[in-house]
């Protein structure tokens, strides 16, 4: 979401002359853009502001200038806090302001006059949630998105998890209309992209006006779709040969998503879909609004639809009140379920979440300790997916020049990382490559056909270590 909304933010200032820049210090304005899910990101926006500083005024005695922006959630949950630790920026802005950012630059450039003149002007704080959607005022974007792109087609989130700052940082569920996501899907594809990822805090509560929609009396578009009819509709792009979609929700897993999973075949095989925890108790605890047993039903549902589909997830760890037992419950639930790959953290208390006041908090050792048997167990699970895909094609699209001369890397349908010799020509393509070895991050392979493939024959078994054998 971050790459979307920097990519968003180069749109919006390109008519007032900005381009972008490889350093910082050549820059004449340098805008953070931040993420407030764990503490040590968070940490780290004060970090890379502490060695900005010299930069800016470096340039400031030289007379260039240079305007300092925070952008994003740490924006939205800390704007004060920021200008009060680090006075020298000059712009907070949350995510759901950045389409003003050309007055935030103007108020920021006339601030900086009036301090160059003995005032004591502050800096610019915009972090409230706007009444009209941003996409309503951001331009078509006009930079080459590369052979796989980014498009937003929902924000926020109402489930108010509660370890979770997004409610509070992206603010309530929005979708934005079918007519619109689609036409900028075209866009995209007519500038060179191939695969797009369709993105969300919570991707699969996707309910857009539908194409053409009537609005009632109240305001509300009488008609919505779904995700999965979203899907269905933007496969139809005549040059967009790949779909994918994140972050997911376990209750949001319709049938109607489902099913597209099954008919289309644009859309691989590979789903994130984020658990947290397998203990019930800690699910409740963490208002998920859904047990184990309804996401192992929502699993079963994905691979009698798809049976070669890859699972990715979410854990926390040491979770407030987490018990051995509850953890000893994860770890049964991860060797059942079976992923290809997996993110996973020690729980890290946010300010303002309910979480954080929450009794029974778990000592860091003890988080450490499951954390590090958690994270063996899901990288035995990691490397025996990559194992099993040795001596098979896998249909890869090639996205950029590997590190080494006559290299091409590009993705499997699994998202995996894949490299093997090839011509320049076959960027952007899709082809069979012969997985021949298999590396910490990625795979190798060799080329063994150029016609387009869009994904690998279903596996006979539903089974997640049989997807590659």
């Amino acid at each position: 979401m971050n790459v979307y909304d920097s990519a968003r933010m180069a749109d919006v200032l390109a008519p007032l002359g900005y381009a972008p820049v490889d350093d910082p210090a050549d820059a004449d304005m340098v805008i953070l853009n931040t993420c407030h899910i764990r503490e040590k990101a968070a940490e780290k926006v004060f970090a890379e502001l502490g060695r900005l500083r010299p930069a800016k005024a470096k340039r400031e005695a030289a007379g260039e200038g240079m305007i300092i922006a925070v952008a994003g959630c740490v924006a939205q949950a800390e704007g004060a806090e920021i200008l009060r630790r680090s006075p020298f920026v000059d712009v907070v802005l949350g995510p759901q302001t950045y389409h003003r950012l050309p007055e935030m630059v103007a108020r920021a450039t006339r601030a900086r006059a009036e301090r160059h003149g003995g005032g004591r002007s502050a800096g610019v704080l915009d972090t409230e949630f706007p009444v009209e959607s941003k996409f309503d005022h951001l331009p078509e974007s006009t930079a080459a998105p590369g052979v796989t792109a980014f498009l937003s087609v929902q924000e926020g989130c109402d489930k108010f998890c509660t370890f979770c700052v997004v409610p509070y940082t992206r603010g309530a569920e929005f979708s934005r209309p079918v007519d619109a996501i689609a036409a900028e899907a075209r866009r995209l594809v007519k500038a060179g992209a191939r695969e797009i990822t369709l993105l969300g805090q919570n991707v699969n509560a996707y309910h857009g006006a539908s194409p053409h929609a009537e609005v009632s009396a109240a305001g509300a578009a009488a008609t919505e779709w779904g995700l999965g009819r979203l899907i269905r509709h933007l496969a139809e792009i005549d040059g967009l040969q790949r779909l994918r979609y994140t972050t997911s929700h376990p209750r949001d897993m319709d049938e109607e998503l489902i099913a597209a999973h099954a008919d289309v075949p644009a859309l691989m095989p590979y789903l994130h879909l984020p658990v947290q925890s397998g203990s019930n108790r800690i699910l409740d605890a963490m208002n998920r609004g859904h047990t184990i047993d309804d996401y192992r039903r929502t699993v079963d549902a994905l691979r009698a639809a798809c049976s070669d589909i890859a699972l990715s997830s979410d854990f926390i760890v040491g979770f407030p009140g987490e018990s051995d037992a509850d953890f000893d419950a994860t770890l049964r639930l991860v060797e059942d379920v079976g992923y290809a790959q997996a993110y996973s953290f020690k729980y890290s208390p946010r300010p303002g979440t309910p979480a954080a006041v929450m009794a029974g908090q778990v000592s860091e050792g003890a988080k450490a300790g499951r954390l590090d048997r958690l994270q063996e167990l899901l990288r035995e699970q990691q490397a025996a997916f990559n194992r099993r895909c040795v001596g098979r094609r896998l249909a890869v699209l090639f996205d950029r020049a590997g590190r080494r001369e006559g290299q091409l890397v590009g993705r499997s349908p699994y998202l995996q990382p894949v490299h093997a010799h090839a011509s320049t020509d076959l960027l952007g393509r899709i082809v069979d490559v012969t997985i021949a070895a298999v590396h910490p991050n990625s795979l190798a392979g060799s080329i063994v056909a150029t016609r387009p493939r869009q994904r690998l024959p279903a596996s006979s078994s539903s089974d997640l270590g049989e997807v590659c054998a």
